[in-house]
């Protein structure tokens, strides 16, 4: 008689867990994520609502919430392209440092 066959546990896999994340004047979002992610999430989440409130704030100013959030996504997404060139510059830089380090390692 064959022995059932136990499912391997991964170690490694993440726990996930799940959270409902409030932006904006929009709906709640319900999300999956790994559980070691959360205090991101929760930060990203902080830096949208700041933004949102800030930006709706002048009385005057009768921007549609449409709108509004169209330019808060625009911010993050400027954000991250500034962040993203910025990185990609280091990483060339760094590459061509270490390849003249080679070069004085090798040829001394």
């Amino acid at each position: 008689m064959s022995r059932p066959q136990l499912m391997s546990i991964d170690m490694d896999e993440e726990r996930k867990q799940r959270i409902t994340l409030t932006l904006a004047d929009v709906k709640p979002i319900a999300l999956e994520i790994p559980a070691s992610q959360e205090e991101a999430y929760r930060a990203a989440e902080d830096m949208v609502n700041k933004l949102w409130r800030r930006w709706s704030r002048p009385p005057g100013d009768k921007v549609p919430p449409h709108e509004l959030l169209a330019r808060v996504a625009f911010q993050f997404a400027k954000l991250y392209l500034d962040a993203y060139q910025e990185n990609r510059q280091v990483n060339e830089y760094l590459t061509e440092f270490e390849r003249k380090l080679d070069d004085l390692v090798v040829n001394t």
